[in-house]
């Protein structure tokens, strides 16, 4: 085994790589009332009382702006058959959201993509901390839908995996 003695962007993607993990699609609403999202694969429970995950956004993401503009946002969990949604909405497609069938209300964090996610999680913004060129955004978690038995698309390897049966 070879130690590297200097991480770089690449080295750091690899070791991530090897560290397989479900993909989300985090939505919210702009200014204007125009739903914004973004694929995600950075999300962590981080507190059950209260209630409260963390999601890890890039710096100078659109998302990231209505998000915080907002104060609240929507993490759908994708399953396994979503994974063309995936891509889709981390392509940066400005008519993303004309391509799959979402539901959204005031009661809501965000729009619900209502066919791709089996849950998703309605989080106020409780905190927010930058670090490097990402902002990790604190969400309370404030109601949770069921929209069908969980199995849940993955990440890992540089590529996307259904959850198996089991």
């Amino acid at each position: 085994m070879k130690a590297a003695g200097h991480v770089t962007p690449n080295s750091f993607r690899s070791l991530m790589a090897g560290f397989p993990t479900g993909i989300a699609v985090l939505t919210t609403n702009d200014a204007d009332g125009h739903p914004k999202g973004m694929t995600c694969s950075s999300v962590c429970a981080v507190s059950l009382e209260p209630p409260t995950l963390l999601v890890c956004v890039r710096d100078g993401s659109p998302t990231l702006e209505a998000m915080l503009h907002q104060g609240t946002f929507a993490v759908n969990l994708l399953h396994g058959g979503a994974r063309p949604t995936a891509e889709l909405f981390a392509s940066g497609d400005p008519d993303r959201f004309d391509l799959v069938r979402w539901q959204d209300d005031a009661e809501r964090g965000g729009p619900h993509l209502v066919e791709d996610a089996h849950t998703v999680a309605d989080c106020r913004i409780s905190r927010r901390h930058g670090v490097g060129d990402h902002t990790v955004v604190f969400g309370e978690v404030f109601r949770v839908t069921y929209h069908r038995d969980p199995h849940p698309l993955m990440y890992g390897m540089r590529r996307y995996e259904e959850w198996p049966a089991g």
